[in-house]
């Protein structure tokens, strides 16, 4: 364990002094947490500290991994009630944080990164990253479900969608492409077309695809790979339209 005004001073971010000021404005959180105590204890080496959002560690390279997430954990440094997707991050890479989240119940790509910019420019609204995914679900899709999806679905509470896309893949399956993110919202959307979910799997995020990675396992992106998702930009027109 170490205090998290010296795990931010041994990683070259300001002065011992400087960073009491800095961790008490609120400026800094663990795990997700603002903690404005510089006294804390931490451990340094699961802990993911980040200033201002962007994540610090000690000198190291920018990293994005993609995990295949499997069903049955939360996306969550901790939980008191599941487990969570640091389970199955490899010890080097504990300290990386995911950019979004899957909920308990659906499978697929999810990423990691040390870098906050990255993670924040990929979920913010303003860049409508395309997530598509592979559902099974209730009966079967027709032209008026597809229609209902490239118009905007209403949820069940009133909540309006931005106009997304539904390809019906035969009986009880489709693909889903959106670019929100709001809570639950492929499931939602399914249900209020009276088709509510039984599986569903992110299969790929903006220009990256899941592929064959097995349940569980990580994968490390290339320079390019991460290039490209740095350079995914959102559809302006299709914005302004909506």
């Amino acid at each position: 364990m170490q205090r998290l005004d010296r795990y931010l001073s041994e990683a070259g971010v300001e002065s011992r002094r400087k960073l009491k000021e800095i961790i008490r404005s609120g400026r800094v959180t663990v795990n997700g947490e603002i903690c404005a105590v510089p006294e804390q204890k931490i451990d340094e080496q699961t802990a993911v500290v980040a200033l201002d959002g962007q994540v610090i560690g000690r000198g190291d390279e920018r990293i994005v991994l993609m995990m295949h997430k499997p069903a049955g954990c939360v996306t969550a440094a901790t939980d008191d009630r599941y487990p969570t997707v640091m389970k199955y991050l490899p010890p080097e890479y504990k300290r990386l944080m995911p950019i979004g989240r899957l909920d308990l119940e659906t499978e697929g790509l999810l990423l990691f990164t040390n870098d906050g910019d990255l993670a924040h420019r990929l979920l913010s609204p303003k860049r409508g990253v395309e997530k598509c995914y592979y559902a099974e679900h209730a009966g079967t899709a027709d032209e008026e479900d597809v229609a209902a999806f490239a118009q905007g679905c209403v949820l069940k509470d009133g909540t309006k969608c931005l106009p997304a896309v539904l390809e019906p893949m035969g009986e009880g399956k489709s693909l889903v492409r959106v670019r929100e993110g709001k809570y639950h919202q492929v499931r939602r959307m399914l249900a209020s077309r009276n088709k509510p979910v039984s599986y569903l799997r992110r299969i790929a995020e903006g220009c990256l695809e899941l592929g064959d990675l097995p349940v569980t396992m990580t994968r490390k992106l290339t320079d390019e790979e991460i290039e490209q998702l740095e350079s995914v930009n959102f559809d302006e027109k299709f914005f302004k339209e909506n």
